[in-house]
């Protein structure tokens, strides 16, 4: 899907930012700042809410297993068990 910019205020702000950064394209420049903007929102976020999706994801799988060797298994995996 296309994102189609026009204020051309801001077409000219990611063309300044295309050519001072050497960016290939505006759309890289676009694609830079938001992933930057969306890093910086991330990280301000309370740890708690940054590591909710991981806890989900570690109690979908379950509990741990006390008695699992992971040299074993990984052993095995490469057939040198």
């Amino acid at each position: 899907m296309a994102l189609f910019i026009r204020d051309e205020a801001v077409t000219a702000l990611a063309e300044e930012v295309r050519r001072l950064t050497h960016a290939r394209t505006k759309t890289e420049v676009v694609r830079q700042a938001l992933e930057a903007r969306l890093a910086e929102i991330r990280q301000s976020m309370p740890l708690k809410e940054r590591l909710a999706r991981s806890k989900a994801l570690a109690d979908v799988i379950g509990p741990n297993d006390p008695t699992f060797d992971m040299k074993r298994h990984s052993d095995e995996m490469w057939g040198e068990a």
